[in-house]
């Protein structure tokens, strides 16, 4: 393949979209990217953010390599059959002209399948087609040679047809997406395409029919964390430098090296440096925090505020709050400068990764355990929101919070009931109000803002005691640093938009299905909300498009009960 054609991903989507075993498309074909021992790390850059690293049982991260010379992340190609559009012929790739990617008899490029069969322990492997026209039938003794044609009538499964030459009667696919449709044709074979060379392994999963550009094909498990101090301070920078050296110093020799380090640096402190040593020492020997705990730590820091100076990559302030939002709003930060670490730990098929205590078991991201996992930094500024604790916990217990919790606590048993999904419990009535307050807000500052939407992104805190969101630039490119976001926390600015939101997300244009409707969206995890209201593109929002309700924060309009800001949604 030429340089010039092969596939490319931003480095950030290395790590959110196109992970360790994803499928990317590149024009035509389709590729897996490879695991992590695949990776030539010396041309991955070192990223650290030693709470999150110990969160997740490693040492350090590694930016996926941005190929400038060398080193580019490492593909295979899958699915591995592929069809000929002209004579139909379906076999493996290398059964064609492999080199060209064409078949032999007709000089058409080959195309990939578009099916592929995947299990919850994260195998996958491709469609048996070979088992679905034979099923039933003796398959010793004749030539083989399948292909895949269409009837013309639809697009539909049962318009697509597999035949075999050998003369068993030919299958439609109609069907084969149902879920134990593949259960009496083919096991789960524990195929890892992604860890080339890996044995296969034992698995008692069924497999399920998908498609291959599906997007549960590959749930990315994503961990994130936001450097807060003392681990932002430029302090803090000149020890994750130097820790290979540092972390082996006893306090005293630790004390007499450090004014040579110094020399002709400005900006830094012997004892700073020594408390920073000592934390990160504390905080390998001690309980790795959990995300639970990140985020806890996160949302003290940031009611607490910091300004460091303009090395510190954690620059957060109080700014005022408009008279119009009191009684509601307790607290408004405005951030300046904010780091955020992202680094993909596994990820699962078929069934999403719903909490760290219930998820599907993840796959790994290489053979062998490794010292380092992938991630990737991301520079911005943003919003913090605190909502007054009172008001909220007020609301949480009234009548239609309570209602539409229940309504969906008893979708979450229901799709269990009938997929077998891992038993989850709904989230709190508050941390669905903050969430469709923040999609909301969100919505309306990307426009004041000149953001694309795209790259501005969620954070709620919502465990009890919390209630706060933060809004922040969640791209790595240029439309992620514009500063056009932390000058919307000026105190009438902020309290416009806050209005300006709540008077959009009391009326939606599907209304009035949207608002009167039960439960909808990706598994019924949705109340009132739709792509006219409320939903956000994927890399906005951290909890994939669920756990949201329109009716929790303005209200049904019909007398039942007072939404968290029914008070500002006319």
């Amino acid at each position: 393949m030429a340089t010039t054609d092969r596939p490319k991903a931003r480095q950030s989507q290395l790590v959110t979209t196109y992970g360790v075993g994803s499928l990317y498309p590149a024009g035509d074909q389709s590729f897996m990217v490879c695991g992590t021992d695949e990776w030539d790390g010396k041309w991955s850059p070192s990223v650290e953010e030693p709470r999150l690293a110990r969160s997740l049982g490693v040492h350090t991260f590694k930016a996926p390599s941005s190929g400038k010379r060398s080193g580019d992340v490492p593909v295979v190609r899958f699915p591995l059959f592929h069809y000929c559009p002209e004579c139909r012929r379906l076999d493996r790739f290398w059964a064609f002209d492999a080199r060209k990617m064409e078949c032999p008899d007709c000089t058409r490029d080959l195309t990939p399948s578009r099916f592929v069969a995947c299990c919850e322990n994260g195998h996958i492997e491709d469609f048996p087609y070979f088992q679905w026209v034979h099923r039933g039938a003796d398959t010793s003794g004749s030539d083989h040679t399948m292909r895949l044609e269409s009837r013309g009538a639809s697009s539909s499964l049962a318009d697509i047809v597999v035949r075999c030459s050998c003369g068993v009667p030919a299958h439609d696919l109609d069907g084969s997406f149902n879920r134990n449709a593949l259960t009496e044709i083919k096991r789960c074979g524990g195929k890892r395409p992604w860890l080339p060379g890996s044995p296969d392994e034992i698995c008692d999963k069924p497999l399920r029919a998908l498609q291959r550009g599906s997007s549960n094909v590959w749930f990315g498990a994503v961990r994130s964390s936001i450097s807060i101090p003392p681990w932002s301070s430029p302090n803090a920078q000149f020890v994750t430098k130097h820790w290979t050296v540092l972390e082996h110093l006893p306090e005293d020799a630790l004390r007499a090296a450090l004014p040579g380090m110094l020399a002709g640096r400005s900006g830094l402190s012997i004892d700073g440096i020594i408390e920073v040593v000592r934390g990160r020492k504390g905080l390998e020997s001690g309980q790795p925090p959990t995300d639970k705990d990140l985020r806890e730590e996160e949302y003290r820091a940031l009611i607490d505020g910091n300004d460091g100076g303009a090395m510190d990559t954690f620059q957060c302030v109080p700014v005022d709050v408009d008279v119009r939002l009191r009684g509601i709003v307790r607290q408004v930060s405005k951030a300046t400068r904010l780091r955020e670490v992202r680094s993909l730990h596994g990820f699962s098929r078929v069934t999403p990764m719903p909490t760290d205590s219930t998820s599907p078991r993840l796959a790994p991201l290489s053979a062998t355990p490794l010292y380092w996992l992938p991630a990737t930094e991301v520079l911005g500024e943003g919003i913090f929101v605190r909502l007054d604790e009172e008001a909220v916990s007020g609301w949480e217990g009234e009548r239609l919070a309570e209602r539409r919790h229940a309504m969906l606590s008893q979708s979450l048993r229901q799709r269990t009931t009938e997929s077998g999904a891992p038993v989850v419990e709904a989230p709190s009535a508050r941390f669905i109000a903050i969430h469709s307050l923040a999609h909301a807000l969100l919505q309306e500052l990307s426009l004041d803002a000149g953001y694309p939407i795209g790259s501005l992104r969620e954070r709620i805190y919502a465990e009890p005691g919390q209630s706060g969101l933060l809004i922040y630039t969640a791209s790595s490119d240029a439309a992620g640093s514009l500063g056009g976001l932390a000058a919307l926390a000026a105190e009438k600015r902020l309290a416009d938009a806050v209005i300006a939101s709540m008077s959009r997300a009391s009326w939606c244009s599907n209304d009035p299905v949207c608002c009167e409707s039960g439960p909808s969206g990706s598994d019924g995890l949705n109340l009132a909300a739709c792509h006219a209201c409320l939903l956000l593109p994927e890399t906005s929002c951290e909890h994939r498009n669920i756990y949201l309700d329109r009716v929790s924060i303005v209200g049904d309009g019909v007398g039942s009960g007072d939404g968290l800001f029914s008070a500002f949604g006319t």
